[in-house]
């Protein structure tokens, strides 16, 4: 029997050996990391061990680090925490910033893309220039349904002029760019442990400095120095410092990646040379493909991909349970076609041959369906 071949990695990728050993290490901790007592102490020594790992890879100080329950949490905390009654979000953001907005406030302004998928940096001027409000900017760092990356550090000398905060979710960055907070000039970024290769169920806030004023958004409690309450998640914040030590490798494999990724793209197009693939005029990320299938709709493909051993995505996995037409291809204008795309996101552990198979898959399902509709 053919194994499955997973290609879903922006979903979630698969749990990191590093961060798997970690975790369980963790799991026979018996203290509370608040406890002043030896076994607290060992508790919090893994937490401490952990947050150095996180904000490594962000390149911030340690102490600027909170951790959370995932990244939905940290966007959501951020967004609302920050003091700015304005926020503006390109229009590709993920639901859990565009979702966010302030309590009693405005809802998020949404900033438009170009067909690339990359913000309009002129229209964020004119945004920022047309209401004096003290504001917050949030852009990703990388798109999770195209792998388009964001002009991050531009938008951010935009706002700066302006007086803005800038945030950005980085949640598809790790081990895919370079990542320095000093260098993009941002006040805020947001992780997930799960998106690099750790457990699910936690996230971090990685601030420029110590300083940066977020309130919480969880209250109650005196853990991550008073900026979000609740026992920390020892098992699961070790398994994410692990797995974001662990990403920075690869780094090196990113070409090697880039290729076997546009290997899949050429293949889709001997097949189908109208198939769009989505942002590849921009800047991506190695390991991501956005691809069109004309007149096939999305949920059809993902039923089609799933009964052959083939796991891939339609848009967000946070939107699990239903195939809609994708709101960042709405944005980047592709009007009808937005619900004809799945993206296939793969690591470095990823054998050729499942790529292969997704291809012939893809092929097949786009053959059957054009011999079906010229039969008609």
């Amino acid at each position: 029997m053919t194994s499955a071949a997973y290609l879903d990695w922006n979903a979630t990728a698969p749990l990191r050996p590093e961060a798997r050993d970690a975790l369980v290490a963790a799991l026979d901790l018996d203290g509370n990391p608040s406890s002043v007592h030896g076994f607290g102490r060992a508790a919090r020594k893994v937490v401490e061990r952990a947050r150095e790992q996180v904000a490594a890879v962000a390149g911030a100080d340690p102490v600027a680090v909170i951790f959370t329950g995932g990244a939905t949490e940290a966007n959501a905390t951020v967004v609302a925490g920050v003091g700015r009654s304005r926020v503006l979000a390109s229009a590709v953001e993920h639901d859990s910033v565009l979702a966010a907005g302030v309590a009693d406030g405005p809802a998020v302004e949404t900033v438009p893309v170009g067909p690339d998928g990359r913000i309009d940096l002129e229209a964020l001027d004119r945004a920022l220039a047309v209401d004096p409000t003290p504001a917050l900017v949030s852009l990703m760092a990388v798109n999770n349904e195209t792998g388009v990356i964001q002009p991050v550090g531009a938008a951010a000398a935009i706002a700066r002029r302006h007086g803005a905060l800038v945030h950005c979710d980085a949640v598809q960055a790790p081990g895919r760019i370079a990542l320095s907070m000093g260098d993009l000039g941002i006040d805020a970024l947001t992780l997930s442990a799960h998106k690099m290769g750790g457990p699910k169920g936690v996230g971090a806030i990685v601030l420029a400095h110590p300083d940066v004023a977020v309130s919480p958004l969880l209250r109650g409690g005196g853990q991550e120095r008073r900026r979000r309450a609740g026992t920390e998640n020892v098992a699961a914040i070790a398994g994410f410092g692990a797995a974001a030590e662990a990403c920075v490798a690869d780094l090196a494999v990113m070409p090697e990646l880039a290729r076997r990724r546009d290997a899949l793209e050429a293949a889709i197009r001997a097949a189908c040379p109208d198939a769009p693939v989505w942002g590849e005029g921009a800047p991506r990320v190695a390991p991501v493909s956005c691809l069109g299938m004309p007149e096939v709709a999305a949920e059809t493909q993902l039923m089609a991909f799933d009964l052959a051993g083939i796991a891939v995505s339609a848009g967000s996995a946070c939107s699990s349970g239903k195939v809609a037409a994708s709101h960042v291809l709405t944005a980047m204008g592709a009007g009808a076609a937005a619900g004809q795309a799945v993206r296939v996101s793969f690591g470095a552990t990823t054998p050729v041959e499942a790529l292969d198979r997704f291809a012939a898959a893809w092929a097949d399902l786009w053959h059957r369906r054009r011999r079906r509709g010229e039969a008609a």
